[in-house]
């Protein structure tokens, strides 16, 4: 087996990125200042390496809902304006320096509410720190307005995702604990949003099975998947003679991106480890993959570590991540003329340059 490639050279790859949680990414310096700044208290420490540690430590619990406990911490420090744009710009920042070209990158607004904001001042914080972040990069960036399944503002949500659709929100979603909160509990917001012709990802998929897959599909519209990883619940055989059931058939027939978490998913207790991931399945029977961060604070991870990880676990190069890349951008919510100008500007020019290095032996 080849040595493992420097983390620097997967730097060096165009990315694109569909799957981030704004309020799972923060800096954990970021944290303990707005902790400070905005008089939050709840902090279990103020040392920031210890906070770093903290938070990787509880993600890595094997359960989704105990994974979304730690981020009471992160969104306790954004319930002032100040506070969400400067995330939103380190965010933009962050991704810009790990080599994403592309990325959307979601928030529940409400839940960014307590100290007196409404939503269309926590969605505005956002887009200005985005459009800041990403000023004089080559990353273009929006946002997908999220809604709580767990709550009952999804509609409001909705309209709110359509109301900024034209200042940099493309999409709209729901996340939070999946079991016991299918998506047809919101399905008036689902409607609604499909009524007006704009776009849906839904978390679906990743703590729960099928079912929550086909809702998502069926009932509600959704365009993508978040996670979707557990559509490997309808695929049975052995490797090289896999049967797909009639839903992973539907998934793969159609094109519906998965927005598969690596990391994350081994956080939760989706799979043991990287190289037992379904994703390697998923890509080898042609599923519509995308590799995502989901959250890089908790799941101390970024691009550039997914792609290093998933080269180690299945010999992936090159000519791999440009077909990850380029489908990514095309599952992307962004305008069609935009999602060709980032493919043929940016992606395939700068993988082209890099294979023609790595075959000169110039890295």
């Amino acid at each position: 087996m080849l040595p493992p490639e420097p983390l620097d050279f997967y730097r060096r790859m165009p990315k694109a990125l569909l799957h981030d949680h704004l309020d799972g990414g923060l800096r954990p310096a970021t944290v303990v200042e707005l902790a400070s700044e905005f008089g939050y208290h709840d902090l279990p420490t103020t040392d920031v390496g210890e906070l770093a540690a903290w938070f990787n430590r509880g993600a890595k619990r094997n359960d989704l809902v105990l994974y979304l406990e730690t981020f009471a911490h992160t969104v306790g420090v954004m319930q002032h304006r100040d506070a969400i744009e400067r995330v939103a710009y380190e965010c933009a920042q962050d991704l810009a320096a790990d080599g994403v070209v592309y990325a959307e990158v979601r928030m529940a607004p409400e839940l960014c509410t307590e100290a007196g904001l409404t939503l269309d001042e926590v969605m505005q914080a956002i887009l200005d720190g985005f459009e800041r972040g990403s000023a004089g990069t080559d990353l273009t960036i929006y946002a997908i307005a999220t809604a709580m399944r767990t709550a009952a503002r999804s509609l409001e949500i909705a309209e709110l995702a359509v109301r900024f659709r034209d200042a940099g929100v493309v999409g709209f979603d729901i996340a939070g604990a999946e079991a016991g909160y299918p998506p047809t509990r919101h399905l008036d917001a689902f409607q609604y949003v499909m009524r007006e012709n704009f776009h849906t990802t839904i978390h679906a998929g990743e703590a729960f099975g099928l079912p929550s897959i086909w809702e998502a599909v069926q009932w509600c519209g959704a365009e993508r998947l978040g996670h979707g990883v557990r559509i490997v619940d309808d695929i049975t055989g052995e490797p090289g003679a896999e049967q797909l059931g009639r839903l992973a058939a539907y998934i793969r027939d159609t094109r519906i991106p998965l927005e598969l978490c690596p990391t994350s998913n081994v956080n939760t207790g989706v799979c043991a480890s990287i190289a037992e991931h379904p994703i390697g399945m998923l890509r080898r029977l042609r599923f519509r993959v995308t590799v995502n961060t989901d959250n890089r604070l908790m799941s101390d991870t970024s691009m550039s570590n997914e792609f290093a990880q998933l080269a180690d676990a299945f010999g992936w190069g090159i000519d791999d991540f440009e077909w990850i890349t380029i489908n990514t951008v095309k599952s992307a919510f962004a305008p069609f003329p935009e999602r060709l100008r980032i493919i043929n500007a940016l992606v395939k020019p700068r993988y082209a340059l890099l294979s023609a290095e790595k075959s000169l032996g110039a890295l």
